[in-house]
């Protein structure tokens, strides 16, 4: 079978090696009861392997060309939609599977890796994800304190999941060959959130990451310094403390007892 030109519009870069795409599939331990969402199949060469796994599956795939590859991915147990998978109703689309968990499998393109990864996370109905993806975005997720990519994104991404880098995959390993590296990154879905006004700690964490050169203090003008430096201090910062030096955990801490503490 003649094999489809990636097309530059769609963000296509096509993983080529068995070894990885099998320890891609294989990141997450599915049972037959279970199913697995694949974004962007593409011609299938992870879904081969995922298919092997006789869970339920589902594929969705914005490229009508690859209809030749997938079609026989159209069984009893998995579909293939064709369409965007941002502009689809997740919830609706897995109604049809009598399934016990749900886990995201994919290389997803490197242009909408943040909306895809926002999505999944809302939806907060996936055990695990694993995705293939840019290697500094999966540094920046899985970064701590003091790294120069830790950001409000990594603490976005920590609300709901802890987060692994599994491993690094070279670029020379896709065809066409992108212009940057790309890591595997593994979330794991936390029991419990954190905190209970998410958008409140989301607003926070937004403002304390919008200026990296600004202190803390000069990034969050429309709160209440007083009250903030004073759990700083309790929490064993300075006054001058800058948003990256602030551990996950500390965060959390941080806006609760702002919250909680009138």
């Amino acid at each position: 079978m003649k094999e489809i030109k990636a097309k530059k519009k769609y963000g296509q870069n096509f993983l080529k090696n068995k070894e990885i795409l099998e320890k891609i599939a294989n990141a997450i331990e599915i049972q037959e009861n279970d199913l697995v969402i694949e974004i962007g199949p593409g011609m299938g060469a992870l879904t081969a392997y995922l298919y092997q796994k006789n869970s339920f599956l589902l594929c969705y795939e914005i490229d009508t060309r690859m209809k030749v590859y997938l079609e026989k991915y159209n069984t009893d147990k998995s579909q293939v939609i064709y369409d965007d998978f941002l502009n689809r109703e997740i919830l609706l689309d897995i109604n049809k599977f009598h399934y016990e968990k749900v886990y995201v499998v994919a290389n997803i393109p490197y242009y909408i890796t943040s909306p895809i990864i926002t999505k999944l996370l809302e939806l907060s109905i996936f055990e695990e994800i694993v995705l293939l993806i840019q290697k500094e975005v999966a540094q920046r997720i899985t970064s701590t304190s003091y790294s120069k990519l830790y950001n409000a994104f990594t603490l976005y991404v920590d609300y709901y999941y802890e987060a692994e880098l599994l491993f690094l995959v070279d670029r020379n390993q896709f065809a066409p060959v992108p212009n940057v590296d790309s890591a595997v990154v593994k979330l794991i879905k936390k029991e419990n959130v954190p905190i209970k006004n998410k958008e409140f700690y989301f607003q926070f964490i937004k403002e304390a990451f919008s200026s990296k050169r600004k202190t803390l203090k000069n990034n969050i003008k429309g709160y209440n310094w007083k009250k903030i430096k004073g759990i700083l201090e309790c929490l064993g910062y300075k006054e001058n403390v800058r948003a990256e030096e602030i551990r996950k955990e500390d965060f959390y801490q941080l806006v609760y007892l702002y919250e909680n503490n009138k």
